[in-house]
């Protein structure tokens, strides 16, 4: 073999020996509204991909959290399946109100569709999730979906999906609700006062509510939910994600839910049950099952 030739095959040889590209970043912005840096982190597997990918809404009751708050396990799951993914923040009461962060939310599905090459990303495999308050902003773009921020599933993990009877549910019934917590987050622009309450007796307040709840926009052709919810959640009724996915088989839209007997609010608490590991296998099986994955 001539020298070139022997040249050209040990670089070969070398390139092929590196890893493959992979790629763990913190704090990128993806938005600036009103001149504020909206940041994600990201993380995709070693491979060449495309990999199917997760865009992740964390929760904390609309007036608190960043995008690593709340959401390591599912992160985990993620990772552990072959996801790339993009844990968001977004704007946070008192100073953002309803529908901003759904905005914020729409505006990360456009950022991650316009850079899949970049990230070796299947741009027909992106899975939305969300948990708690992050639950309802993706539940809430999901059943609002436009060409260019719909994604191929929904996930997600105890949202307030009618947060009109979850008020009520809250008012007339407290013994059932860890109140400290919600009334905390009232006082802090969260709960009802995110949509521009301050009591539930106000003209037009239950009006709002209703139309601000994603079970109210359940409609023909969305994407396939799977909903994952604790039977002893104290702050948001386990009975709404039963009635949600009631609602979208209504409309021949798949919806499956997982139940972790005896989880509470909050999938880091559910470690502490008795199958502490159910949900994510089950998760796991979901997302491959409806994404088409091998």
């Amino acid at each position: 073999m001539s020298r070139p030739l022997l040249r050209t095959a040990l670089l070969c040889a070398l390139l092929a020996a590196i890893p493959a590209w992979a790629l763990d970043q913190k704090d990128v912005e993806y938005s600036r509204p009103d001149g504020k840096p909206l940041l994600l982190d990201i993380h995709v597997p070693d491979g060449p991909g495309p990999f199917p990918a997760a865009i992740v809404v964390h929760g904390g009751g609309f007036d608190q959290g960043n995008q690593r708050s709340y959401v390591g396990p599912v992160l985990d799951v993620l990772t552990k399946a072959g996801f790339a993914w993009f844990s968001i923040d977004y704007r946070l009461a008192p100073l953002a109100h309803f529908p901003q962060p759904v905005d914020d939310v729409n505006n990360a599905i456009r950022w991650v569709k316009a850079r899949t090459t970049e990230y070796h990303v299947n741009p027909a495999k992106i899975a939305l999730v969300g948990e708690s308050a992050g639950a309802f902003l993706v539940t809430y773009a999901a059943t609002h979906e436009t060409p260019e921020t719909r994604l191929a599933v929904t996930v997600e993990f105890y949202g307030p999906t009618d947060y009109a009877r979850l008020a009520l549910l809250r008012r007339d019934h407290p013994e059932r609700f860890e109140m400290t917590s919600a009334n905390r987050h009232l006082a802090n622009g969260g709960g009802i006062a995110f949509f521009g309450l301050k009591s539930l007796d106000e003209p037009g307040g239950m009006e709002k509510l209703r139309q601000a709840s994603p079970i109210n926009a359940v409609h023909k052709g969305m994407a396939p939910f799977l909903i994952i919810h604790g039977t002893a959640d104290d702050q948001v009724a386990y009975e709404l994600s039963p009635a949600m996915c009631a609602a979208m088989k209504k409309v021949s839209v798949g919806c499956d839910l997982i139940t972790v007997e005896g989880g509470k609010h909050g999938m880091s608490s559910w470690e502490k049950t008795a199958d502490p590991n159910g949900w994510k296998t089950g998760l796991t099986a979901w997302l491959k099952k409806s994404l088409n994955l091998n």
